[in-house]
């Protein structure tokens, strides 16, 4: 995997593990930072907000049932179908 990728993540991953990890597939793990954390880390709100468009695109396609139960097994059929319906979603936003 190539380095230079953003990780977004809740308060619930904030981890010295999941950051260590990060740093070292060289990644900037964008996570806000717990109340009861001592540390300092850099944070960007913009960014986090942006995280809010991915969870709404996977909230809209869990509405097609063959997605959410995943009638497809082959993996291949699978993101195809997904492709579909993204390509659909896209084009009734339009």
């Amino acid at each position: 995997m190539a380095g230079g990728g953003i990780l977004l993540a809740d308060k619930g991953y904030d981890a010295a593990a999941i950051r260590a990890k990060a740093a070292e597939k060289g990644m900037f793990a964008n996570i806000p930072p717990r109340r009861n954390r001592k540390g300092r880390f850099v944070f960007s709100g913009w960014l986090y907000r942006q995280r809010n468009l991915v969870e709404r695109f996977f909230n809209k396609i869990k509405q097609f049932r063959g997605i959410a139960t995943r009638y497809d097994k082959d993996p291949a059929n699978f993101l195809a179908a997904v492709k579909l319906i993204a390509t659909r979603l896209w084009c009734t936003s339009l």
